[in-house]
């Protein structure tokens, strides 16, 4: 049984309903920068078929591509489109790392943990995390926090996408979180493959 504290009403509270807060909080800080526009269905169509060609899916597609126009257009030396250059470098040596596991036959629940701590061994992509994420990030500063969750919450979800993962669910049917100390990330989803699953069964 996981281990638990009092809240200050003195309900007892799983070290796993911890983690699904804090994602859930996570995912709220992150829905804080959304934005939602309307397109054309045969443009819709169109992103849809570039995406899925490059492996990913609608939403990272089209934030990919803003970024991308930033950092070409940007004057010379500018500190966002560094800093999203880097960003970009990042998420794609851990995409890239990823399925390199993969395909060493590495791939577990712990997958996006797994991936993101070999990735940070390379002392090029710990430096291109600390400049994607800001100077400030090792602070509370919520900008500087709040960098560091989307880029965390982009890898994860890229990562499973790239080697065909999905969210394991626990017994309720939730996604399966965990927590981590001393690693880039804190909290991140476990994952399971359908053709391991049914291979198990």
């Amino acid at each position: 049984m996981g281990k638990q504290e009092k809240t200050q009403v003195g309900k007892k509270v799983t070290t796993s309903e911890q983690a699904q807060r804090r994602a859930k909080r996570i995912e709220n800080v992150a829905k804080a920068t959304n934005v939602t526009f309307t397109l054309e269905l045969p443009v819709r169509r169109f992103i849809d078929a570039q995406a899925k060609a490059a492996g990913m899916n609608v939403t990272h597609y089209m934030q990919k591509l803003v970024e991308d126009h930033v950092i070409s257009t940007a004057p010379k030396n500018d500190p966002l489109a560094l800093r999203l250059t880097a960003k970009r470098y990042v998420i794609g040596h851990a995409v890239t790392i990823a399925g390199e596991m993969d395909a060493a036959g590495k791939f577990d629940e712990h997958f996006i943990l797994n991936v993101i701590k070999e990735a940070a061994e390379d002392p090029e992509f710990a430096a291109q995390y600390a400049l994607a994420i800001g100077e400030k990030a090792i602070s509370k500063n919520r900008v500087a926090v709040r960098a560091r969750v989307s880029l965390n919450q982009q890898m994860g979800r890229l990562i499973k996408k790239a080697v065909g993962a999905r969210s394991k669910r626990n017994e309720k049917g939730k996604i399966a979180r965990a927590q981590v100390q001393d690693a880039l990330i804190t909290t991140y989803t476990l994952l399971e493959k359908p053709e391991l699953e049914s291979a198990a069964a």
